[in-house]
C-alpha cells in the first residue's frame, strides 16, 4: 500500500488552504466584546475560571515539612448586569505570577491572589476555591515502618472589599469503624469498614496560621474519635494491635460525628463547622452517612 504525502492525507481529511486574513491582528485594533456595556438583563452571581492544576509548596508541622503537591483551583469574580464579560486570561496571568514566585501556598499568600484579582478585574467581590492532597508520614503501631498518608484539602475564600474575608477550610480522610450493633450480636466478631470524614470549619478574625496547623489539628479531631487509623504499612503484629483497637472502640457514624463535633467545638480557633461521616458498608449495599452542622 502506497500512502499519500502528509499534505495530501491532511486534504483527504478534510484541510484546506488558509484564506486571505482581513482582521486586525494587534490587540489595540481587535473588538473587545466582552468590555461592551449595555443592559444585559442579570447580574452573574460568579463567573471566572475553574478546574485549574498547577504544582504548589505547602508547609506542614508533620514529616514531610515541605512538600510539592499538584493544586485545582477555582476562580472567579461578580459581574453586574452592564458589563457583558469578564477577562478570563487576567484569573491565569495572576495565578502564574503568583506560581512564577515560589510562594508557598498559604492562607495569607492566598488572600494577597485574591486581592490582586480583586484590583486587575476592577471587581469588588471575588472567590477562590484550591484542593489538594496533602501528605504525611504514618508509622505502623508496632513495626514502626513508615509510608505516606494523603488527605484531601480545600480552602474556600470569599473576598469583598466592603467586608473583608470569610474562610472555610476542609479536611476530608479516611478512617475504620467497627459497627457497636455488630459486636453486640454476633459470638465472634464484628464488620467494620472504611469511612470517610470531612470536616469543614470557619475561622476566627485573629487565626493564625503560624501557630495553628489546622490541617494536623482537623486530622487529629477525625483519627482520634475513629474505631482505628487508616495505615499505608501494616505488618501482622501490627494487623493485630489495629484491629483490637477496632474492636475496643466500635462506631456508628452517629457517634463519630457527634465526637468528631465534641473536639472542634472546643477549638477556640473554630466559629462553626459542618462535620460529615459515610462508611462504605462492607456487609450492606447501601452507604451510611451523618451529618452535623453547628455555628457557635
Amino acid at each position: 500500500m502506497k500512502i499519500p504525502l502528509k499534505a495530501a492525507r491532511h486534504a483527504l481529511f478534510g484541510s484546506v488552504s488558509p484564506s486571505v486574513k482581513t482582521k486586525p491582528t494587534e490587540k489595540e485594533h481587535m473588538q473587545d466584546l466582552q468590555n461592551t456595556h449595555k443592559d444585559f438583563l442579570f447580574d452573574v452571581n460568579l463567573v471566572g475560571v475553574a478546574n485549574v492544576k498547577q504544582p504548589v509548596q505547602i508547609k506542614s508541622t508533620s514529616s514531610p515539612v515541605n512538600q510539592t503537591t499538584v493544586a485545582t483551583f477555582s476562580m472567579g469574580a461578580q459581574l453586574n448586569r452592564y458589563a457583558k464579560g469578564t477577562n478570563m486570561s487576567r484569573f491565569l496571568t495572576a495565578l502564574e505570577e503568583f506560581n512564577g514566585q515560589n510562594q508557598t501556598l498559604s492562607l495569607a499568600s492566598l488572600k494577597d491572589l485574591v486581592r490582586s484579582l480583586a484590583d486587575r478585574l476592577n471587581q469588588d467581590m471575588i472567590h477562590i476555591h484550591v484542593t489538594f492532597p496533602w501528605f504525611y508520614s504514618r508509622e505502623a503501631p508496632t513495626s514502626l515502618q513508615s509510608a505516606h498518608n494523603h488527605s484531601e484539602i480545600e480552602i474556600s475564600l470569599n473576598y469583598s472589599k466592603t467586608l473583608g474575608f470569610k474562610t472555610e477550610l476542609t479536611l476530608a480522610c479516611l478512617v475504620t469503624t467497627l459497627c457497636p450493633c455488630s459486636k453486640e450480636i454476633s459470638e465472634y466478631s464484628a464488620h467494620n469498614q472504611r469511612g470517610e470524614v470531612k470536616m469543614s470549619v470557619e475561622l476566627c478574625e485573629d487565626f493564625d496560621e503560624d501557630k495553628i496547623d489546622w490541617k494536623n489539628e482537623l486530622l487529629v479531631a477525625a483519627e482520634s474519635n475513629a474505631s482505628a487509623r487508616i495505615h499505608p504499612i501494616l505488618k501482622r503484629p501490627d494487623e493485630k494491635v489495629v484491629t483490637e483497637q477496632a474492636f475496643e472502640n466500635p462506631r456508628f457514624v452517629e457517634d463519630l460525628v457527634r465526637l468528631v463535633a465534641a473536639d472542634l467545638y472546643e477549638y477556640d480557633w473554630v466559629t462553626a463547622f459542618k462535620v460529615t461521616c459515610q462508611n462504605q458498608e462492607s456487609i450492606h449495599l447501601h452507604d451510611a452517612v451523618a451529618k452535623i452542622t453547628y455555628k457557635k
